[in-house]
């Protein structure tokens, strides 16, 4: 029988394979690379981080720490940070072994202390994401003097990721979950699931990673062409029918260097806590 670990480090790996077999415009998936990585390289990023990430008993920075390490050595490129610093506390919530997933997920930022921001800033400085620079408050740069839930909630306006930390994964649990359930119960094809979760997440707010690189105008631009195929879809009867619309705005934003990589973040994210909710019986359903 497989150990808890072993079912939360499969759950991590099917997420992160299941968000790539879904055309999400602007994004690495296997309809299409881009920005310079394939898919074969996020696919083996998820198999060398998933051990660390599900590391029994591990605290939430040594997950992250850990799980940026393995990936490094396996591709020698950051391409899944933000997937780590999101799944990180999920899985640490689903090795709490509690009855509903998002109540250990609360229990498990409120624990997480300065050590734990430490460790999660040696990895952002370690993986060097795009737009990385210093800052006057909590530089990842210096060593932490507060707790890795005071820095998120710091960082909470400017960046999404963060923004899960300070208000107990709200867009995974509230947005993402209900629409990926919606979506799974209406298609059988369960990438299209996964698209509607990302594009529900790329028209409910500017994409972080985008105004990070390339300002706040392009981000909101990004957003409102997202509102507008998500209203397409929804009368479209079946997603099939946009797939070309869906590729040629895939093509165009990769033409132009823009990754919604918060999307892409938050949805593999989504497609982790759905996982676990539904392989794990002890998280049990939580909202």
């Amino acid at each position: 029988m497989t150990s808890p670990a072993g079912r939360i480090a499969a759950a991590f790996t099917w997420a992160c394979v299941a968000e790539l077999e879904a055309p999400k415009p602007g994004n690495v998936h296997v309809f299409a690379d881009g920005h310079r990585m394939t898919t074969d390289q996020f696919v083996r990023s998820a198999e060398a981080a998933a051990v660390p990430l599900s590391a029994p008993g591990s605290r939430v920075g040594a997950r992250i720490l850990d799980a940026v390490e393995a990936t490094l050595a396996a591709v020698g490129a950051n391409t899944n940070l933000g997937i780590v610093l999101l799944c990180a506390p999920l899985a640490a919530a689903a090795d709490a072994e509690s009855s509903e997933l998002r109540a250990a997920l609360a229990n498990v930022l409120k624990a997480l202390d300065i050590g734990d921001a430490d460790l999660a800033f040696r990895a952002i400085v370690r993986a060097a994401p795009a737009g990385l620079a210093h800052s006057a408050r909590h530089d990842v740069f210096e060593p932490a003097s507060v707790t890795l839930l005071a820095a998120m909630t710091e960082a909470a306006d400017r960046d999404r990721i963060a923004r899960q930390y300070a208000g107990n994964f709200a867009d995974v649990f509230e947005l993402g979950l209900p629409l990926l359930a919606a979506a799974l119960r209406q298609y059988a094809d369960p990438k299209w699931a996964t698209v509607a979760a990302y594009l529900g997440f790329l028209a409910a707010f500017p994409d972080s990673h985008i105004s990070r690189k390339h300002g706040a105008q392009t981000a909101e631009e990004v957003r409102r062409q997202a509102a507008t195929l998500q209203a397409s879809w929804r009368s479209a009867g079946h997603p099939d029918r946009l797939l070309p619309e869906l590729m040629a705005w895939d093509a165009a934003l990769k033409a132009d260097g823009v990754n919604p990589g918060t999307s892409a973040d938050l949805t593999v994210a989504t497609l982790f806590a759905h996982r676990l909710q539904t392989t794990l019986p002890s998280v049990g359903n939580s909202g």
